[in-house]
């Protein structure tokens, strides 16, 4: 069965469109709109999704600390300290240590990181979450039940990962952290 289902993948359409067939074709077709959107941002605005969504959500909420940054983008304090490393060298913010609390590093957006928030499209899931949001509670509950349900036939149930859609190289969009689990970047 998983050999006619890849032969007929191969091929531009199979004699007869099985569910199998147009299941694997919408997962295709997600990643590809996912790389592409990651590649536009790349090549457009020099800056990867979880750059941009860390910068979104500074520019939300000035002053940000790391930890709060983290938490409100569902990422490791580790994989934020990177991507704040990354977005500080292309002087999208800046960071300052906090003058009544050493301990506190407060993060701004530059006024170039306030024109790429105005200028940079919104982030692939924020499309989908807005478009979502506009069916009904029962359809809803209905495709997140089936996407987690996908995850388990894949049995990728215990990955977790951060709602952020980006894909592309590994080695360019992970690291590994001090505890040697590998993190977005």
């Amino acid at each position: 069965m998983a050999e006619n289902l890849v032969n007929s993948t191969i091929s531009s359409e199979p004699a007869q469109i099985t569910p199998q067939y147009r299941i694997l074709k919408s997962i295709r077709r997600i990643i590809r709109a996912v790389d592409l959107h990651s590649r536009k941002l790349s090549i457009q605005y020099k800056i990867t999704t979880p750059q941009l969504v860390c910068l979104l959500a500074i520019g939300e909420h000035e002053p940000s600390k790391s930890s709060d940054l983290a938490k409100a983008v569902s990422l490791s304090s580790a994989t934020v300290i990177g991507i704040l490393d990354r977005l500080e060298s292309k002087e999208l913010i800046r960071r300052e240590r906090s003058t009544t609390d050493r301990r506190v590093v407060n993060i701004w957006a530059t006024p170039q990181g306030h024109a790429l928030i105005q200028n940079a499209p919104s982030p692939l899931q924020d499309m989908l979450a807005e478009s979502i949001e506009g069916l009904p509670s029962s359809e809803q509950t209905s495709i997140a039940e089936t996407f987690e349900r996908v995850v388990s036939l894949m049995e990728i149930q215990n990955l977790d990962a951060a709602p952020i859609l980006e894909s592309g190289p590994m080695e360019n969009s992970m690291s590994r952290n001090k505890n040697n689990n590998l993190e977005i970047s």
